[in-house]
């Protein structure tokens, strides 16, 4: 699993109202690191954050770990502009998203760097346009092989449906991210 990444930039005080919301709740660890995640521009958890929310709500920064590297939601390196997230399911296996997944690395020239862990990758191109990552299942094995794009759910997928995506999001301006909002 990838160390956290660093990030001077923390923003103290929306993390402090995430941690008086949610402090004394069922579920407030997982609360408040995602909402911390969809918090940063780049859509992950910095060490500094992490750090920072196990010393104000009390949990050792080993158990803070444990649920971030057990959850595959959560992210500990920056996040491209668009999201793709393919199935490696045995429905979708079965139907060729090791194909598809093989086919998308390629066409955005992304090299594993845990090579042999496909149901683990989490790949962002150099200019953080795009994230390939695998999911074990989506549940919609009926609609194998099944591709996720910007969160929206794609069934039957092939390489020249996921290409056709992938060249329209690339044609789309890209918005600056600003440094911490």
């Amino acid at each position: 699993m990838p160390e956290p990444a660093m990030d001077p930039k923390v923003d103290h005080a929306f993390l402090d109202n995430l941690i008086t919301q949610y402090r004394h709740k069922p579920g407030a660890l997982l609360a408040i690191l995602e909402s911390a995640q969809d918090h940063h521009p780049r859509k992950y958890l910095t060490k500094e954050t992490l750090e920072y929310i196990g010393k104000e709500i009390g949990v050792s920064r080993s158990q803070i770990y444990n649920v971030v590297t057990f959850y595959s939601f959560f992210n500990l390196t920056p996040q491209g502009d668009h999201s793709i997230t393919i199935c490696r399911g045995t429905a979708c296996h079965a139907r060729g998203s090791k194909k598809i997944l093989d086919f998308v690395k390629n066409m955005l020239q992304l090299q594993e760097t845990n090579s042999g862990y496909a149901d683990k990758l989490c790949l962002t191109t150099p200019d953080n346009r795009f994230t390939v990552r695998t999911v074990a299942c989506f549940g919609q094995c009926a609609l194998a092989p099944v591709v996720s794009v910007d969160e929206r759910i794609y069934g039957y997928m092939t390489c020249r449906k996921i290409r056709e995506i992938i060249e329209k999001l690339d044609r789309e301006p890209v918005e600056p991210v600003p440094l911490f909002i």
